[in-house]
């Protein structure tokens, strides 16, 4: 299911290691972990469902898959709860197949922190107190 404007979801940070969710879920707020931008297409699917399983994270989580509808179906196989996947060839079943999932698919990656960026530790509070992002990036 497609959510332009990504109200339901909490804050999104964009981690790269178990370091970094660690870091985004230190001050006990609300918030969706999203991988690097196509991260499913290099690190794949396991890797980002190891990585939540091992950082215990329960809250929304988002797979960017970039340009790979097989890495997303593969992640909504595994049980990855969203994805990140631009229109493509064969969208439209991959929407069917997560809706009956319950998990989300994207059109684009929500606003997000990255973590990978200097000065990220202090801007990281000001960006938990954001609650509704109504004008999501129009593409990478």
């Amino acid at each position: 299911m497609d959510n332009p404007c990504y109200p339901l979801l909490p804050p999104a940070i964009i981690v790269h290691g178990l370091a970094d969710i660690r870091a985004a879920l230190a001050p006990g707020r609300p918030v969706t972990l999203l991988s690097a931008p196509g991260a499913a297409a290099y690190a794949g699917p396991a890797w980002w469902a190891a990585l939540l399983r091992a950082a215990r994270h329960t809250g929304p989580a988002l797979l960017d898959c970039a340009d790979a509808p097989g890495r997303a179906w593969e992640g909504l196989a595994l049980g990855l709860q969203g994805v990140v996947l631009p229109p493509c060839p064969g969208w439209n079943q991959l929407a069917a197949y997560a809706a009956a999932r319950n998990a989300l698919l994207l059109q684009t990656a929500p606003p997000a922190l990255d973590m990978a960026q200097p000065g990220t530790a202090r801007r990281l509070e000001a960006w938990l107190d954001v609650k509704f992002y109504p004008n999501p990036p129009a593409g990478p």
